[in-house]
């Protein structure tokens, strides 16, 4: 059950960091003047998808805790790792964000990290 904890949170890890790209993607570009970059980023304070978000990230916090009363933090953390995969490969498909040889090598490093970093 430990180790699922740690798809949890990795999963609404990822999910909030998509949700906060798409929203501040389809807000527009950051505005020059200060008063109207208060007025934009409180817009997206209060848009729903924001607020998930962080409501994501505040459950990825408490899946964590439930994850540590069982797992060794230097065993559990590299798994966290999994997040950089998962938000290249969606940020490729839904944002059609890049996918360089650089980004492959270093999934392919993160991942023998991880293969690595899980066995002791």
């Amino acid at each position: 059950m430990s180790y699922a904890y740690v798809v949890v949170t990795i999963f609404l890890t990822v999910y909030g960091q998509i949700a906060i790209k798409w929203q501040v993607a389809a807000a527009g570009p950051f505005p020059v003047a200060p008063a109207d970059r208060a007025a934009f980023l409180l817009r997206l304070l209060i848009n729903p998808w924001i607020i998930s978000a962080l409501a994501a990230a505040l459950l990825a916090a408490v899946s964590w805790m439930a994850a540590m009363t069982k797992l060794d933090l230097s065993h559990a953390y590299p798994f966290m790792s999994l997040a950089f995969v998962l938000v290249l490969a969606f940020s490729a498909v839904l944002f059609h964000e890049p996918v360089t040889w650089q980004k492959i090598a270093g999934l392919a490093l993160i991942t023998a990290g991880i293969i690595i970093g899980s066995q002791g």
